[in-house]
């Protein structure tokens, strides 16, 4: 203000030449005011915009959070992929073993007369014995056979396939169920004809990779107290 007084006295003394000096003067003065101004306030925004970088501690803190979720997550995987493997074998029935596996000889059955294998077990069981699943696994097929009666096999992982015949019509499970190791499914039926002439019992066979196998071998001795 004190600067326009003073150009205006100025003006006056100096007359319409000056005046006009004046007035230039004043107009300069506030444009530099205004640019003055202007890039204060641009600065204040460009203050405001400023995105604080994450410090490495933080980072690090992040990273080991993350860390551990995952870790968290991958050993709970594993320790149920643990708990599933780790299932016993079981008996499907326990009781007197009236004909063992034959491992490809022949034997010479008592109902038919004739020689042939005997690719599983026979496990004496009254009729309605509850009779369990080996282990863990899936049920793939349950049918009715001529000579084997009622039928069901389950898919025990790892290769493994068991087949419980000789069992009643009511069954405990359908095709497609997941059963684990110990779990009822179904009954001793003694439907069987091919071994009619044997007491009643659960005729109980294992496949591995498409070839028979010992049943009482695979499950283990403790399994079968």
């Amino acid at each position: 203000m004190n600067n326009f007084l003073i150009n205006t006295k100025l003006g006056q003394k100096l007359g319409a030449k000056g005046l006009y000096i004046t007035m230039g003067a004043c107009l300069i003065a506030l444009a530099g005011a205004g640019t003055a101004a202007y890039n204060m306030a641009a600065d204040d925004i460009n203050d405001s915009l400023v995105i604080e970088e994450p410090s490495e501690q933080q980072a690090d803190n992040k990273t080991k959070d993350v860390k551990k979720e995952t870790s968290s997550a991958e050993s709970s995987s594993e320790q149920s992929l643990k708990d599933v493997k780790t299932q016993p074998n079981v008996m499907p029935v326990n009781g007197e073993i009236l004909n063992p596996f034959s491992n490809g000889e022949l034997v010479k059955s008592e109902t038919l007369g004739v020689w042939k294998t005997h690719d599983g077990v026979d496990i004496k069981a009254d009729v309605g014995s509850q009779v369990k699943a080996m282990n863990k696994g899936k049920v793939t097929r349950i049918w009715e056979d001529a000579l084997w009666g009622n039928c069901i096999t389950i898919d025990h992982g790892s290769g493994i396939i068991g087949h419980y015949y000789s069992l009643s019509k009511a069954m405990n499970v359908t095709e497609g169920d997941e059963v684990n190791a110990g779990e009822v499914i179904g009954a001793v039926g003694d439907t069987a004809e091919c071994e009619a002439a044997e007491l009643s019992h659960l005729h109980f066979a294992l496949k591995k990779s498409g070839e028979w196998i010992d049943p009482l071998e695979y499950i283990g001795a403790d399994s079968m107290k």
